[in-house]
Formats: C-alpha cells, sequence, structure tokens
C-alpha cells in the first residue's frame, strides 16, 4: 500500500476523504494543502505525510493510480489553460 494512503488509513480518514484529497490534489495542489490540513491529522503525522509529498512527489502518482482515480481529461485541461 502506498505509505500516504497507509498514513491517512491509520489516522481513520474515510475511503471517500481520501480520493476527494487526491483528486484535489492532482487539480490543485494548493488547495490540497488546506484540505490535508482540516483532516484533524496529529501534527507529527501532519509532518510525516508532507515530508514524505516533498522528498517524493511520484508517491501521489503512485496513490492515484493505486485508488484507480484517472485525470487524463484533468491533464488535458490543465493542457488547454498553458496554451
Amino acid at each position: 500500500m502506498n505509505p500516504i494512503i497507509a498514513l491517512l488509513k491509520e489516522n481513520n480518514i474515510s475511503d471517500a476523504q481520501i480520493c476527494e484529497l487526491f483528486e484535489t490534489m492532482t487539480q490543485n495542489p494548493l488547495a490540497a494543502m488546506a484540505t490535508i490540513s482540516q483532516l484533524g491529522l496529529p501534527q507529527e503525522q501532519l509532518q510525516l505525510l508532507m515530508g514524505q509529498v516533498m522528498q517524493n512527489p511520484a508517491l501521489i502518482k503512485e496513490a492515484v493510480d493505486e485508488l484507480g482515480l484517472d485525470f487524463s481529461k484533468v491533464e488535458a485541461a490543465k493542457a488547454q489553460l498553458q496554451k
């Protein structure tokens, strides 16, 4: 299991909240930081989570894949906005 997902599950974050978090994370990483802070994680767990994301951003992609989420449409929309 992805370490980010495992950490969230250990802190009783629901699957629905986890999916919502990763959807937000892939669409708007800054908004995701606000969402993460609202989950009520203990400070040490929050720091661990942020450290994992900062040190290994590929964990986000792995978690998205593990959750079975498809963000190809989001990526296409981002590409259109950048043109």
